[in-house]
């Protein structure tokens, strides 16, 4: 394998791994404080076509951007309003999320199908972008990218160095304790479910912004259903969702070169890969993991306040 090769394979793990990165965060975060959202595939798909059809209809990245968080934080604040405020139950609410958001993504994205736009605007620092490997990896990227990285720095110092984190993982951990000690149960759920549907609605507008960029139905693929996974895998803990993110991203770029190499190997199986190779990983490692889980001892269950 040549340098250039190489370089062009780490820089697609990357690209490959940015939008479950971002939605593993948002859904970590969410977790943590004790509300189990399984509608992070409803929120990106939701995302992504918001994403798109903002940027088409004004011409601008940005807004498009602002478009897909803004559709991902809509449809986690009606998640918000019926699991902390009416007492749903979380996994129904969530999956039905998930439908909700598929369908107003192929509501709002039909009449979009087929247009292109150009990508977001790659970082290009004269003489450091040109350095061998390390220079496209760190240097080549575009927003989206080096926000997925901030994010997992900033998650892992805001949830084990700040009182705002230590208070969120006390609900998450013990709501009636920590409603008893006078922490506002709701506000920091709510909170950290918006944080979550900001995220999945980032991760939406990264794949039909920069990632493809094109809309169309069903682009998300399941990234949402491994984005969560990815937060069991690495016990709640920002950096090995990071880690996990990686495996999905190389399984994923073996998957396009092994069509690419023609093995005569089915292109259905050739698709799970990404799937089961992540599966396959999240198993072993699990096992072989020494360290107990960090898994919230509230996660899932509702916080009705005494009256």
């Amino acid at each position: 394998m040549s340098l250039v090769v190489f370089e062009l394979v780490l820089f697609t793990i990357l690209t490959a791994a940015t939008p479950l990165v971002i939605a593993a965060i948002g859904e970590l975060v969410s977790e943590r404080a004790g509300v189990l959202n399984l509608g992070v595939e409803g929120m990106m798909i939701a995302g992504a076509a918001c994403a798109f059809a903002t940027a088409i209809l004004t011409g601008s990245t940005t807004l498009g951007i602002l478009g897909g968080v803004g559709a991902g934080m809509a449809l986690s604040a009606i998640f918000g309003f019926l699991v902390l405020f009416l007492a749903a139950n979380q996994v129904a609410s969530g999956l039905a999320l998930t439908i909700l958001g598929t369908g107003l993504a192929g509501l709002i994205g039909s009449g979009f199908i087929g247009l292109q736009r150009e990508a977001a605007v790659h970082l290009n620092i004269p003489l450091l972008s040109d350095l061998p490997i390390l220079g496209k990896l760190l240097y080549g990227h575009d927003l989206f990218v080096y926000t997925g990285w901030v994010l997992v720095a900033w998650a892992t110092w805001f949830l084990a160095h700040t009182r705002a984190g230590l208070v969120l993982r006390a609900v998450g951990e013990d709501h009636a304790s920590a409603h008893a000690l006078g922490l506002p149960v709701r506000r920091v759920r709510f909170l950290a479910i918006l944080f979550g549907g900001a995220c999945a609605g980032f991760a939406g507008a990264y794949l039909s912004l920069s990632y493809t960029p094109f809309w169309a139905p069903g682009m998300t693929a399941g990234r949402g259903w491994i984005a969560l996974a990815l937060v069991v895998f690495a016990s709640w803990r920002p950096v090995y969702a990071f880690v996990g993110a990686l495996l999905f991203g190389g399984a994923t770029v073996l998957q396009l070169h092994a069509q690419a190499a023609g093995l005569g190997i089915p292109g259905q199986l050739l698709t799970a890969l990404p799937y089961l190779a992540t599966i396959l990983a999240m198993v072993v490692l699990s096992l072989r993991r020494r360290r107990s889980s960090l898994a919230p001892a509230s996660l899932g269950l509702s916080f009705m306040p005494e009256r």
